[in-house]
């Protein structure tokens, strides 16, 4: 009785911590404005995530032929993830024009004159 405790404790932990990094991908998707940002918070939400909830359902459901195939998912995600990310970053970096050029912020001082200007 005490042992099923303690498997139901740790699955619970791995799927709060697997949820916990979808809902940080999440954000970051929603949060970053350049598109290789978006993807890179997209790839680790989903590498993380996707592992430490099939790995909570594991530890839940117990070592079986189940443990296997949830296994074997998260081996073809870890397999497809990193291979369709960088398809997708290759076209966006052929694609986009202003990849190349950096973005300069001036910051406004309290006089309403930009900080590199001369007075």
């Amino acid at each position: 009785m005490t042992m099923e405790w303690i498997r139901f404790g740790v699955a619970a932990c791995f799927l709060v911590t697997g949820l916990f990094f979808q809902v940080l991908a999440v954000f970051g998707v929603n949060r970053f404005k350049r598109t290789l940002n978006r993807m890179h918070a997209a790839a680790m939400g989903d590498t993380l995530g996707i592992l430490f909830v099939l790995l909570g359902l594991i530890v839940m459901r117990g070592f079986s032929m189940d443990s296997l195939k949830l296994f074997l998912v998260v081996a073809f995600f870890w397999i497809a993830s990193p291979v369709s990310g960088h398809m997708i970053s290759r076209l966006e970096a052929m694609t986009d024009e202003n990849m190349g050029e950096l973005t300069i912020i001036h910051r406004e001082t309290d006089s309403g004159e930009e900080e590199g200007e001369a007075k």
